[in-house]
């Protein structure tokens, strides 16, 4: 073991590598500074420096562009604009439909564009029919066999709740 712990200072070749170190660092920052921009060739880079910007008591001025808003209201605006921007769409297409079909006939015309609805309404009538059909059919019958005195309550509860202040009215029926 060194008795004597070896300082930078009294080490002549650790003085001698951190002035390499340092004159390596100082040219690479040089050959970086030297070398061309890394940013595409069309973009222009003004040389003339930078001037201090002046701070003074003058009230700001609204530039040009979209009036200054919060945020959420930015937010909201940009979803305006895209909505009307989509009903604009589809607002033309449906005046190039019409006037691509303004030499069909208006009863055909009236026909092709009223049998989806009456499909889905007979669809609908037929479900609902079903549903009543199956409501009444004849209850299941329950088996049950006891070995002593049984007492059996069937209740049916109905509830309604009506008006703009809804009051929750319920009948029993046994």
């Amino acid at each position: 073991m060194d008795p004597e712990p070896r300082t930078p200072a009294a080490d002549p070749s650790a003085a001698s590598s951190a002035a390499d170190l340092i004159a390596a660092v100082e040219d690479a920052l040089a050959a970086a500074q030297a070398a061309e921009p890394t940013a595409p060739a069309p973009v222009f880079r003004d040389p003339a420096p930078v001037t201090a910007r002046a701070v003074g008591d003058a009230l700001p001025v609204v530039q040009p562009g979209r009036a200054p808003m919060s945020q959420r209201a930015t937010d909201a605006s940009v979803v305006m604009l895209a909505a009307g921007a989509g009903t604009l769409m589809a607002g033309t297409g449906a005046g190039v439909a019409l006037w691509a079909l303004a030499g069909v006939d208006p009863v055909t015309l009236a026909l092709a564009a009223g049998a989806p609805v009456a499909v889905v309404a007979a669809l609908a009538r037929l479900v609902r029919r079903a549903g009543q059909a199956a409501a009444q059919a004849a209850p299941v019958t329950h088996h049950h066999t006891y070995a002593g005195p049984v007492t059996q309550t069937h209740r049916t509860t109905t509830q309604s709740a009506r008006g703009l202040i809804a009051r929750t009215t319920a009948k029993n029926a046994r």
